[in-house]
């Protein structure tokens, strides 16, 4: 299995977990950034150190910034397995996580991490993919 379809199977897999404002595990549930960095960690690939972060009120500027330092590298076209960036509001930026099947992502509204059909709602600002690792290759 291919990094990325490793990356959408993981995301997938956290279907129904809790949303969790500034959530790291499924325990102490998801939110967006939460969700990536689980994901990614799970399919192998855990990202870097996390910088404090606050989505709301953000610039697309740090926050890409932030992706960067997380080890994503930005990509022209985004594939299964990708990080999208969004603007789910006027102050508001939003991580979803592309899959086969649609988009994943931690929907506070509903409390939980949802599946929504691509490409969603929200204008997608730039996408991200796991950069390859060195002892895996991919």
């Amino acid at each position: 299995m291919e990094t990325g379809e490793r990356i959408a199977a993981e995301a997938l897999a956290l279907l129904g977990t809790p949303f969790g404002l500034h959530g790291r595990s499924v325990e102490s549930g998801l939110d967006c950034v939460g969700l990536a960095a689980l994901a990614l960690a799970q399919a192998g690939r855990a990202p870097g150190v996390l910088p404090a972060y606050r989505l709301r009120g953000m610039s697309v500027e740090a926050a890409t910034q932030a992706l960067e330092q997380a080890g994503l590298a930005p990509v022209p076209r985004a594939m299964p397995g990708d990080i999208l960036l969004a603007r789910s509001g006027p102050m508001q930026l939003h991580l979803l996580l592309l899959t086969g099947r649609g988009l994943v992502h931690a929907d506070a509204g509903l409390g939980r991490v949802v599946l929504m059909p691509a490409p969603g709602p929200w204008p997608v600002l730039g996408q991200w993919r796991a950069r390859p690792s060195i002892d895996q290759g991919s």
